[in-house]
């Protein structure tokens, strides 16, 4: 798997670690993977995450949540803005995600936040991926 998109690499460890019924996944940092990963904490999604620093790049180990019944709390992971595709929406455009069931995460002058925040601001912005 070629790490031009590190992004689509954090959404499908999580995803495959979700079906193997893992209780955490690492992932290698950076910036933006952390300002994803603390959304899915702040909305939910995740358990907690926990930055450990090393020589390199530093990883994120994510503990994941389940629902009672063992069920994944995430039942969807999508990757939209894509290395070879971006994708923008003005503030007015970006739709809730399942009624607002899910969470799009875009990409802001203002930061990295939810669909959510980002209507509440008016401002628009890349949109990264959404989770249901």
């Amino acid at each position: 798997m070629s790490m031009t998109d590190p992004i689509a690499d954090l959404l499908t460890r999580v995803r495959n670690a979700l079906i193997a019924r893992h209780d955490r996944v690492d992932v290698p940092a950076s910036k933006i993977k952390v300002a994803i990963v603390r959304i899915l904490k702040d909305e939910g999604f995740i358990k907690n995450f926990k930055v450990s620093k090393d020589n390199k790049q530093g990883m994120i180990r994510i503990f994941l949540k389940y629902s009672d019944r063992n069920a994944p709390v995430i039942n969807g992971l999508e990757r939209i803005s894509k290395p070879g595709r971006r994708i923008y929406q003005g503030a007015s455009d970006i739709q809730p995600v399942l009624s607002g069931l899910g969470v799009a995460i875009v990409s802001t002058s203002s930061g990295v936040m939810t669909d959510k925040e980002a209507r509440r601001q008016n401002i628009g912005g890349e949109m990264i991926c959404q989770i249901w």
